[in-house]
């Protein structure tokens, strides 16, 4: 409900609100680099659902330079490696949508997503009560994936 009751306040971009807030655990900061942040989902697809992107607001590949690409995949493979550590998942979902027809819900603001999966994690409650069950919070989630990138 937290979704569908701010859709029609206006925002500005939430990733680039995100990079110049100093207040990571409010807008779910995971990763900080200096060319790009990593933020979990806040209406995750599954549980671990984290968006990796340049800090600078760019809406294609090719507006990246060599530095903000090299960011954006080296964060994603520590995020990776870190949510199959902490999770436990049997495969991950990477992608990146450009464009409002493509689904990109945010289509000015370029973004990665890791989507942690498992066998059966898409059940008859999507298909039947369009409604998507998460197991874990995401204030756990945040928790134990901050901790964990911590120790590395």
């Amino acid at each position: 409900m937290a979704y569908i009751n701010g859709l029609n306040e206006p925002s500005g971009c939430f990733l680039c609100e995100a990079a110049a807030s100093d207040h990571d655990e409010e807008h779910l900061v995971v990763v900080r680099e200096q060319s790009c942040i990593a933020v979990l989902n806040r209406y995750p697809y599954n549980n671990g659902h984290t968006l990796v992107a340049p800090v600078a607001h760019k809406a294609e590949l090719a507006e990246l330079s060599a530095e903000e690409m090299l960011g954006l995949m080296q964060t994603t493979a520590r995020l990776q490696a870190t949510l199959q550590e902490i999770m436990h998942p049997q495969g991950f979902n990477l992608g990146i949508n450009l464009g409002n027809a493509a689904g990109a819900g945010l289509p000015g603001h370029l973004h990665l997503h890791i989507v942690p999966r498992w066998q059966g994690d898409t059940n008859f409650m999507t298909v039947l009560g369009d409604t998507k069950v998460i197991p874990a919070s995401l204030e756990s989630i945040y928790a134990n994936l901050t901790e964990a990138l911590r120790r590395k």
